[in-house]
């Protein structure tokens, strides 16, 4: 298809405007890409100085999600657009990328409206591990907006926490499944005894998530979680197919499709009464509207509340989609720290954590929440 950029129909503007999708991209390149990925930073800068293009994105993609600078670029690595791997850099570069984009717009349309950004880290299991840990034994994990359920799977991993020492990294704590394929390093600092010292026991998994993953099984899942992965992060695609090497031995979660407030209760229903239910979401409200975080968040203690025995509800969500934590939201202790997540137990903050998993720093006057 040929497109006829700059005259995308009346109706379509209704959608959002090429102003307000610049000024997406251009937030985008600053505060996300900058410092993690050179590609995507010089990428989107240059789509929201392109007021053509975003004239096209703005005028025949829904607002909202769909718009996700993420989505788009994602998309075209996924069909094998130009620069796929590492992406355009130079103006003859985004000349090419922007004319293959526009050509080929129906199948990136078509992706973009078929896929969500789901990143499932599973790094970031080595953040969550130590609470994990110290719950009442066993558990029954369940997991909201759970993407391919790479997280269902703390034990299958193996994990190392370092800390800065004035030598370089040094080591203080070395656990879980000796011959996994997947080996998480996690920079942490606090008190040693706040570090796990085993792998929880975990008797039932499953997974809420409006499109759910499967990238043992079904290749085109996989592939699209590899686009999703940042050009020229090959530490990260690496620990990505490790991780579905780690878990293709073991039986699959439970894995639900549908919202997660009206999933969640009978989902929750299901768990084993004998485990600890253990209710848990990294980086997935930010893509529920204000209310509906709200809504969620007291479902969530309600569920736990009525269930014989209780149960525990882990968040590891950036800070301002935490509005029930807001008057005491941690803030990070650099400007370049803007991107940490709040770990929070049952709604109360505990530790920051790295976007990818790959810190975990006690905040103070939380100390021995994270230990046993």
């Amino acid at each position: 298809m040929v497109v006829n950029v700059g005259n995308t129909g009346h109706a379509g503007r209704a959608a959002g405007n090429a102003w307000g999708v610049a000024e997406r991209y251009r937030e985008f390149s600053w505060r996300e890409a900058r410092g993690r990925s050179d590609a995507h930073e010089e990428l989107s800068a240059r789509i929201s100085q392109d007021p053509e293009f975003c004239d096209l994105l703005s005028g025949s993609l829904p607002a909202g999600n769909k718009q996700q600078p993420n989505l788009l670029l994602a998309a075209v690595r996924y069909l094998d657009g130009p620069h796929a791997e590492m992406g355009p850099r130079g103006a003859a570069a985004y000349g090419r990328w922007r004319e293959w984009t526009i050509r080929h717009w129906d199948e990136v349309r078509a992706v973009i409206m078929q896929r969500a950004t789901q990143t499932n880290e599973p790094a970031r299991c080595a953040t969550l591990l130590p609470l994990l840990a110290r719950l009442p034994q066993p558990l029954a994990l369940l997991e909201a907006g759970a993407s391919a359920g790479l997280c269902l799977h703390p034990d299958r991993y193996r994990y190392r926490y370092e800390a800065d020492g004035e030598d370089g990294p040094r080591r203080r704590a070395e656990l879980g499944a000796p011959e996994s394929p997947l080996v998480l390093t996690c920079r942490t600092g606090g008190a040693a005894d706040e570090l796990p010292e085993r792998l929880p026991q975990i008797v039932w998994r499953a997974g809420i998530d409006l499109d759910p993953l499967d990238p043992v099984d079904e290749r085109d899942d996989l592939r699209w979680l590899q686009a999703l992965v940042w050009p020229g992060d090959g530490e990260r695609a690496a620990r990505l197919s490790a991780a579905v090497d780690a878990v293709r031995p073991a039986p699959r979660p439970r894995m639900v499709r549908g919202d997660l407030i009206d999933e969640l209760p009978a989902l929750a229903a299901e768990a084993p009464p004998e485990a600890t239910l253990v209710i848990f979401h990294s980086a997935v409200l930010a893509y529920l509207p204000p209310a509906r975080r709200e809504e969620f968040a007291r479902l969530v203690r309600s569920l736990l509340d009525g269930r014989p025995g209780g149960g525990h509800w882990i968040s590891n969500e950036h800070h301002s989609v935490l509005p029930w934590i807001t008057d005491s939201a941690p803030h990070s202790p650099r400007p370049d720290d803007a991107l940490h997540l709040t770990l929070a137990l049952d709604g109360r903050p505990v530790a920051l954590t790295g976007p990818h998993g790959q810190s975990l720093h006690s905040l103070s006057g939380a100390r021995g929440t994270l230990g046993r």
